[in-house]
């Protein structure tokens, strides 16, 4: 561990070390390493757009968003509500009870609650835009950002990929399988699930408009 925070000057502080532990010690390696490629490939973007660490954005805030951003898909974070935010809500749980100052606490609680939230994740502070670039990159490709240097290659070397697609999708759709509260209509997840073809009601909106307010002109 130590060498790969020397190796890609990871944010050395006693939190980022816990946040990286925790990661590797609840989640599997394929999603562990996707949460590291995360921040590698969040904090490339930002040199692309001209963001600078500690002066346009917080690095630490940053790397601790995108490495903790699925404790969702764990078994530790799996609990009631749509992967992200139950994620969002173990994350700021560990980060208070390490003494995280509160303010940056609710801005990690914002990027990992919501990374998938393409068109909103990107209109917000820094630390949130950059982990939904961070993540969609990691997922889907650098689609509106280069990344610079051989920065893919140095992460996948060190941070393989290890399954098709992290193994995200098989674990959220596993977890709604077993509770489909956890798929709201219109989210990633629930569209995951209707993609997979899992067994989860699908409303139609007309119907949802109609049932409203029945009786009501």
């Amino acid at each position: 561990m130590s060498d790969h925070f020397a190796e890609f000057s990871l944010p050395d502080t006693d939190l980022t070390r816990k946040s990286y532990e925790l990661v590797f010690a609840t989640g599997t390696a394929a999603l562990a390493n996707h949460s590291v490629r995360t921040y590698l490939f969040a904090r490339a973007i930002g040199e692309a757009r001209g963001l600078r660490p500690g002066a346009d954005y917080d690095d630490e805030t940053l790397f601790l968003a995108s490495v903790l951003h699925d404790l969702g898909l764990t078994e530790r974070g799996n609990g009631g509500h749509r992967f992200e935010v139950d994620g969002a809500d173990l994350a700021a749980e560990f980060l208070t009870g390490n003494g995280f100052d509160a303010d940056r606490v609710r801005v990690v609680w914002a990027a990992i609650a919501l990374h998938t939230s393409r068109g909103i994740a990107s209109r917000m502070g820094p630390e949130i835009a950059l982990t939904h670039a961070g993540t969609s990159a990691d997922v889907a490709g650098p689609v509106l950002d280069r990344l610079p240097g051989d920065v893919a290659e140095a992460a996948h070397a060190a941070f393989p990929r290890l399954e098709p697609g992290c193994g995200l999708a098989e674990i959220i759709v596993g977890q709604i399988v077993a509770n489909p509260a956890k798929a709201p209509i219109g989210s990633l997840p629930y569209e995951l699930a209707r993609q997979f073809g899992a067994d989860i009601p699908q409303p139609r909106w007309s119907d949802l408009v109609t049932a409203a307010w029945p009786g009501i002109a």
